[in-house]
């Protein structure tokens, strides 16, 4: 978990371009919201929250406009003496030269943003989420199978990476194996990514690291993906009871969210890919509100009950 980023990382990773105040650039970001000031342009400083990054655009700016010169001066530098991490301008605000002045009196690194004001603000609101957010790493292997996200867990040696490498050869995408970062976006969204050095990679016994863009293309890799459904390999245990009709609904959790909880056992012969495909797209359908193992036992009640199609024959 990171619990603040340098201010240079953040305008190198969004493009943003410096106006002022690069000495600014050392600074750092401790929140993912972000200000913007058109209450305290209007005088109201109550609740400015220092450590957010400030962003202007056109709003503000032609409220600014609007004000005397002694009073913008005034509220301006108020801001300033807060020492925000940033102020970024969005794309069509023209920038008073006192903001320039001010940057590099408190050194403070002014910046110019590329796209309009609200994309500026959802980028660097999921941006600094992202990467602010707290994090676990889960040892295991996450893919995008059909759009859902599968993490595959499970002790080592017991085939997570050779069970990814045969799911990427169907099709599917590989967003991280081995070990998984994964962090909460807002409960009930769980992101999975992998660490910088990890991206692309593979790791097969007997062949070691391949990269699989490389061996399958672009296609075969994403940055990140929703995690929506866990599946455990474990070599099979005679004593042990596993579900065989699907109506247990196991849940794993992380942070403040509950994911489904799959177990599949491994035994010589089994086709784990398959199965491990199958149960993301038997997860899929639950999503979409078909519940196959439900309906078969109520086929199965119905019939013996006499309720059945062939009831009245």
């Amino acid at each position: 978990m990171a619990d603040k980023i340098k201010v240079e990382q953040m305008i190198k990773d969004n493009g943003l371009h410096i106006l002022a105040g690069a000495k600014g650039v050392d600074a750092y970001v401790e929140t993912e919201m972000i200000c913007r000031p058109g209450m305290e342009f209007a005088g109201f400083f109550d609740y400015f929250e220092s450590k957010r990054v400030v962003l202007i655009g056109s709003k503000e700016a032609t409220f600014l406009s609007t004000l005397t010169s002694e009073v913008a001066l005034f509220r301006v530098k108020k801001i300033f003496l807060e020492h925000p991490p940033a102020i970024i301008f969005s794309r069509n605000v023209k920038i008073p030269d006192y903001f320039l002045t001010y940057a590099e009196e408190f050194n403070i690194v002014v910046l110019k943003s590329d796209l309009r004001t609200t994309p500026t603000s959802s980028k660097i609101f999921d941006y600094l989420q992202a990467k602010l957010a707290p994090r676990t790493s889960v040892h295991g292997t996450l893919l995008d199978i059909n759009g859902m996200g599968t993490l595959i867990i499970g002790k080592s040696g017991i085939g997570k990476s050779e069970t990814a490498l045969e799911l990427v050869k169907r099709g599917h995408q590989l967003i991280s194996d081995d070990l998984v970062e994964i962090y909460e976006k807002e409960p009930g969204n769980l992101i999975g990514t992998a660490p910088d050095i990890l991206k692309r990679y593979l790791e097969i016994r007997g062949i070691g690291i391949v990269d699989i863009v490389y061996m399958f293309g672009a296609g075969a890799y994403r940055e990140r993906k929703n995690v929506r459904l866990v599946v455990e390999l474990e070599k099979w245990q005679e004593d042990k009871y596993y579900d065989r009709l699907g109506l247990e609904t196991k849940k794993i959790k992380y942070f403040d969210t509950e994911i489904s909880h799959i177990v599949l056992p491994v035994l010589p012969g089994r086709n784990v890919a398959l199965l491990v495909e199958s149960a993301a797209m038997n997860e899929k359908l639950k999503y979409m509100g078909h519940f196959a193992a439900k309906e078969f036992t109520d086929s199965v009640d119905k019939a013996a009950t006499g309720g059945g199609a062939d009831a009245n024959k």
